[in-house]
């Protein structure tokens, strides 16, 4: 595993050694542009990374929407049978995380920063980029567990791993001093998230700080109770209302386009699972309209969940069956990285754990309130009659009644987001999905964790098997250490 681009002359050089013995040569100024900068464009490497943010919410993470069983697959149900056993996470440290790392290097450097200060002040600059370094570490270590971290971007190709839960440690401290950071100089370029406007990311590093802390519920309450109070009552403020939702825009065009619109064009892999369609029906639930298509019989269908290829090409060959909604696979459809849904939903069951103060029945009814409207099927006469359905209202609930309650509206809140919803899923047990009974995997359970990149075992052995046995394995049963 690489955690540093290789530099091309290096490869050049090693080629040269293998073929002739001999030294590599310098090239001098050969192919060498007297007119370009040699120094990196740090607008352009937080665009970069920024574009990245559309992987972690979209259809780019679609296997984890199998694993909560919003989709169904409609020809090959390989990953629907839990057949994926590990994943590369490439991806993260090649692209977004190195170039945030490079942000903040050349932010830092005092020979540098004074020329990176054109492109914003140097103080938000690495503020920016320490948030969202955050938010991508987030969603490797809630994928793998332990990982590499203190020791990564360092041009270090074998470093150790550490404990998730010094990781997570580290978070809240990265964020509180990163908005701390924020100073009054020229906002930041080339910030397509944002704008550049630092009080939307110290609202958004606050609400990352109450969700990762909720996720630490069972494992270290007492610290989650810490860092949700402290995150809940800072003066920046978290995301509440749907205004000032964490929304990725994608563009009508090809290359910077919603994600779904991508896996459904020219193909048909995925359909709505009928464990979705089934729970929205039940609760009279408006957003099926935004969720899902109808067939062309009228009607929403889901796939039955986790056919085997034999039982599921009978069923496709005798059924029609919803797809993803129209809206949902338009170019532009938004991607949403932390909604004001989201956040309700999360200070009501911090108020259910007595961590702050508040209704939280109130906070509940917000939260779905609030989805719908993201959705766009926010009518006032059908939501006060959602609300007071009896599988819906928390009368007449116990605690964990309502905790329940709050755990299937966050799976229909999150929807598509699958990575979340699969972590929020393991945190709470809610809802009480089953594994399908074709599953291939040894456990024949739902994954709790991906396995760590094969090529780890061959370019980073000491510390993978240190890591292996500090945690007790390395497969999808493993449970990462917040999931108790």
């Amino acid at each position: 595993m690489n955690y540093i681009r290789i530099n091309i002359q290096r490869v050049a050089c090693a080629l040269a050694l293998v073929t002739a013995a001999s030294g590599c040569s310098d090239f001098g100024d050969t192919n060498a542009d007297p007119n370009a900068s040699k120094l990196p464009v740090p607008a352009a490497l937080l665009t970069s990374a920024l574009t990245d943010v559309a992987g972690s919410i979209g259809a780019y993470q679609v296997e984890s929407t199998l694993f909560v069983q919003y989709m169904s697959q409609s020809q090959y149900p390989e990953n629907s049978l839990y057949s994926t056993t590990s994943l590369s996470w490439n991806d993260y440290y090649l692209g977004p995380l190195e170039n945030l790392e490079t942000i903040i290097g050349y932010n830092t450097d005092e020979t540098t920063k004074a020329t990176m200060a054109q492109y914003g002040s140097n103080n938000n600059q690495i503020a920016v980029a320490r948030i969202l370094k955050v938010y991508f570490y987030w969603l490797i270590t809630d994928q793998w567990g332990d990982i590499p971290y203190s020791q990564a971007l360092l041009k270090n190709l074998q470093p150790a791993y550490d404990t998730q839960e010094s990781i997570y440690t580290d978070f809240f401290k990265e964020l509180k001093e990163a908005s701390a950071q924020f100073d009054n100089g020229n906002a930041v370029q080339g910030d397509i998230l944002f704008g550049g406007d630092a009080s939307r990311w110290k609202m958004f590093a606050n609400s990352l700080r109450m969700l990762m802390a909720l996720r630490l519920s069972k494992a270290a309450p007492e610290t989650a109770k810490t860092e949700f109070v402290s995150a809940y009552n800072d003066v920046a403020g978290h995301i509440r209302v749907n205004a000032d939702n964490a929304i990725y825009v994608f563009l009508d065009d090809n290359n910077f386009r919603n994600p779904w619109n991508t896996v459904f064009d020219g193909r048909d892999d995925y359909a709505i699972s009928d464990i979705l369609i089934d729970e929205l029906e039940a609760l009279n639930d408006p957003r099926i309209s935004g969720f899902a298509a109808t067939t062309d019989a009228g009607k929403y269908v889901g796939i039955p969940y986790g056919l085997n290829r034999d039982s599921l090409t009978n069923w496709v060959n005798q059924n029609d069956y919803s797809r993803p909604s129209a809206k949902m696979l338009s170019r532009t459809f938004p991607g949403y990285i932390v909604t004001a849904s989201r956040m309700l939903l999360a200070e009501s069951e911090a108020v259910l754990n007595d961590w702050i103060s508040g209704d939280a029945k109130s906070l509940y009814n917000d939260a779905i309130k609030a989805s719908f409207e993201q959705w766009g099927v926010y009518d006032d006469t059908s939501y006060q009659e959602y609300i007071a359905q009896t599988d819906v209202s928390f009368d007449s609930q116990d605690e964990d009644g309502m905790l329940a309650r709050i755990g299937t509206q966050r799976w229909l809140a999150l929807f598509p987001n699958g990575l979340e919803a699969w972590a929020e899923w393991r945190r709470t047990g809610y809802p009480a999905l089953e594994p399908t009974p074709y599953a291939v995997n040894e456990s024949k359970q739902i994954p709790v964790r991906y396995g760590y990149p094969n090529s780890e075992n061959n370019l980073n052995k000491a510390n993978y098997d240190a890591a292996v046995a500090r945690i007790g394995g390395d497969t999808h049963d493993i449970k990462v250490w917040w999931d108790k």
